[in-house]
C-alpha cells in the first residue's frame, strides 16, 4: 500500500551513491535516486510471476502474493493410434531435472507408417492418365520423388511413436520442453538403410522438492526484522512535517553560511582516494549538478557529508574525505575512500507559517484542526505499517523456505520464469516511459533476454525454488480455498484484460488465479503455524 500525499516543494533527481540506506516503505510521492534502499517490504509481487502469461493487476490483488505454485505438465495418451508392434524405449536421467529418452522403432512399425504415406499420397496425387487412388506404387514414387516419400514416411514415424515414447513421463514432462536432439537427416540415413528408425528425445521433468529437514516447515522460527522509518507514530510526523514545509516559501541566504534548516542548490562529483594518482578515478553514481539539499535529511545522505559543508556559503567551494560504509548498497563502493567536491551554486533559508488549526485545510483538504490531521495520518500510516509487516512477514517465510529445499531446476522452467520476469519488467518500464516501437523492439530481442537472465540468474532460481516450495506444501497439507474465490477472481482478471483491450486464454487466466490462492493459503498456513519474532532495526 503507498500512500500519496500532496506534492512536496522541491523536485529533483540527487546522486546515486551520496545518500545512506533509508525507509523500506517510502510514504512520500518520489523517492530520491540518491538515497539508497534497504530491502522493500512492498515488493513481494515480484517473486511470483506467472509461467503462463503476465497478468494485469487487479485492484484486489495490489497487497496479495502470486505464486508458480508447481510447473504445468503434459498428459500424453499413447493409445490413440496403436502400433503393429512396441517401440522400445530407454530412459536416462541428466542433470537439472532432465530425462533422455533413447528410441528405437522395429522395422514392422516403419514399413506401417510407410503404407500409410503412400496410400496418403495415392488418394492426394493426380496424375495424367490415372484415376484416383490407382496410381501404382512405383509411378507414384517417380511423380513424387523417393527423397520426399522417405522425408514423410520419417515424420509420420515420429508423430505416430513420440506419445508412446512419452509414455514413461506422462504427468511429468513440462510444457514446450520435449525436443528431439537426433538431426532429421541422420534418421532419414538410418530409415534409408536399416528400414527401422533409432532417435532420441530430451525432456524437462517436474523437478522433484527435498525439504532439508524433512517437514521442516512445519516447524518455523522466523526473526522478522522492521525498518524504524514505518513506525506509524515516527512516519505520520514527518509526513506532518513535510506538508508543513511544503507551505512555507523559501528566501535567498545573503549574510552567512548553510546551517541546519536550509536547502541548498549543490554540484557534487567525488573520485577515489589513492597515493598513486594514476589509479585515482572518478565515482560516475556520486555526480550531480543542481542538486537541491535539504538540510534536515541529513540522516539519509552519506555519513560526514552535511557535517562537512556545514557553513559553506554561496559561491563557495570545500573539498573533503568521506569513507563509504561496509553496509552501502553499492557493493562497489563499501569501504571505498572518496574525495568529494562540493560547490553552493544557492543557499535558501524557509519562511514558514505559524503551524495552528488556520492551516489545516491546506495540509490535508478535509480537516479543520491539527488534531484531526495528526489522527487521519496516523491512521493511514498505521495501515502502512501493517502492510509492510505482513508483506516483511511473508517475504522472510518465503526466504526460509527457499534455504530448506534442495531441486534440480529444469532449464525451461528457468527460461520461461525469467522470460516472464523480464515481460514484467518491461510492460512496467513501457508504462512508466512510453517507449517508441524500436526501443521495444531493441529492448525484447534475444540477446536482451538472454543478458538479463544472466544477470539475474540467482534471483530467477530463488523465485522458482520459493514457488516450487510453497506448491508442494499446498499439495502435502491438502489445502483448498473456496471455489467461488477462484471465479470471482477469475471474472475480476478477464474483466482487467478487457478494460486494457488485451488477448487472453481463459484456462490459462484460471490457472494462474488458481497458483495465487494456493499462494495465499500456503502463506496464511505458515503464519498460524511458526514462531514469528519481530526486531526493530
Amino acid at each position: 500500500m503507498e500512500l500519496h500525499f500532496s506534492t512536496t516543494l522541491l523536485k529533483f533527481k540527487p546522486p546515486l551513491s551520496l545518500f545512506s540506506p533509508t525507509t523500506s516503505l517510502s510514504l512520500t510521492r518520489t523517492t530520491p535516486l540518491l538515497l539508497e534502499p534497504k530491502k522493500c517490504f512492498s515488493n513481494l509481487r515480484a517473486l511470483s510471476y506467472s509461467r503462463q502469461f503476465f497478468l494485469p493487476q487487479h485492484p484486489s490483488h495490489r497487497n496479495s502474493t502470486q505464486f508458480t505454485a508447481f510447473a504445468s505438465t503434459v498428459a500424453v495418451d499413447p493409445t490413440k493410434d496403436r502400433l503393429p508392434a512396441d517401440v522400445e524405449v530407454t530412459e536416462t536421467e541428466e542433470p537439472n531435472s532432465r530425462v533422455r529418452l533413447s528410441v528405437e522403432v522395429p522395422a514392422v512399425v516403419c514399413e506401417d507408417c510407410y503404407q500409410r504415406v503412400i496410400r496418403e499420397f495415392t488418394k492426394l496425387t493426380k496424375i495424367p492418365g490415372f484415376r484416383p487412388g490407382k496410381v501404382p506404387e512405383g509411378v507414384l514414387i517417380n511423380h513424387v520423388g523417393r527423397n520426399n516419400i522417405q522425408k514423410a514416411v520419417v515424420e509420420s514415424i515420429l508423430k505416430r511413436t513420440l506419445p508412446h515414447a512419452l509414455s514413461s513421463v506422462t504427468g511429468r514432462a513440462l510444457n514446450d520442453s520435449i525436443r528431439i536432439i537426433t538431426k532429421f537427416s541422420v534418421m532419414e540415413e538410418t530409415y534409408s538403410s536399416t528400414k527401422s528408425l533409432r532417435y532420441d528425445l530430451i525432456v524437462d521433468v517436474a523437478p522433484e522438492v527435498k525439504w532439508i529437514p524433512e517437514d521442516g516447515y512445519k516447524n518455523l522460527k522466523i526473526v522478522v526484522e522492521i525498518d524504524s522509518d514505518i513506525d506509524a507514530e515516527r512516519a505520520s510526523e514527518q509526513e506532518l512535517k513535510r506538508r508543513y514545509k511544503s507551505l512555507g516559501l523559501l528566501r535567498i541566504v545573503t549574510d552567512r553560511g548553510l546551517q541546519i534548516g536550509d536547502v541548498a542548490v549543490l554540484d557534487i562529483s567525488a573520485t577515489t582516494i589513492d597515493q598513486d594518482e594514476s589509479n585515482v578515478q572518478k565515482i560516475p553514481s556520486a555526480e550531480t549538478k543542481g542538486f537541491h539539499f535539504d538540510t534536515e535529511d541529513g540522516d539519509k545522505v552519506l555519513p560526514g557529508f552535511l557535517d562537512s559543508i556545514i557553513g559553506i556559503q554561496q559561491g563557495e567551494t570545500k573539498s573533503f574525505p568521506l569513507i563509504f560504509p561496509e553496509s552501502w548498497r553499492q557493493e562497489n563502493l563499501r569501504g571505498v575512500h572518496a574525495q568529494f567536491t562540493v560547490e553552493c551554486k544557492e543557499l535558501f533559508y524557509r519562511e514558514l507559517p505559524e503551524l495552528n488549526d488556520s492551516l489545516a485545510e491546506k495540509l490535508l483538504p478535509g480537516c479543520t484542526t491539527l488534531e484531526q490531521i495528526k489522527e487521519s495520518l496516523l491512521q493511514r500510516c498505521l495501515e502502512v505499517e501493517q502492510t509492510a509487516k505482513e508483506q516483511a512477514t511473508d517475504n522472510a517465510i518465503l526466504d526460509q523456505l527457499r534455504k530448506m529445499i534442495e531441486v534440480d531446476i529444469p532449464q525451461s522452467l528457468f527460461e520461461e520464469q525469467g522470460t516472464q520476469l523480464y515481460g514484467a519488467q518491461l510492460l512496467e518500464m513501457q508504462a512508466k516511459m512510453n517507449l517508441s516501437k524500436e526501443q521495444l523492439a531493441s529492448l525484447s530481442s534475444p540477446k536482451a533476454v538472454n543478458e538479463f537472465m544472466e544477470s539475474q540468474e540467482e534471483n530467477i532460481k530463488s523465485m522458482i525454488k520459493q514457488n516450487l516450495a510453497v506448491g508442494d506444501i499446498f499439495r502435502r497439507e491438502n489445502l483448498q480455498f473456496p471455489t467461488d474465490e477462484l471465479v470471482k477472481e477469475v471474472e475480476n482478471s478477464i474483466s482487467e484484460f478487457k478494460r486494457h483491450k488485451q488477448e487472453y486464454d481463459e484456462e490459462r487466466i484460471k490457472e494462474q488465479v488458481q497458483e495465487v490462492l494456493e499462494g495465499a493459503k500456503v502463506l496464511e498456513w505458515l503464519r498460524e503455524h511458526a514462531q514469528i519474532q519481530y526486531k526493530t532495526r
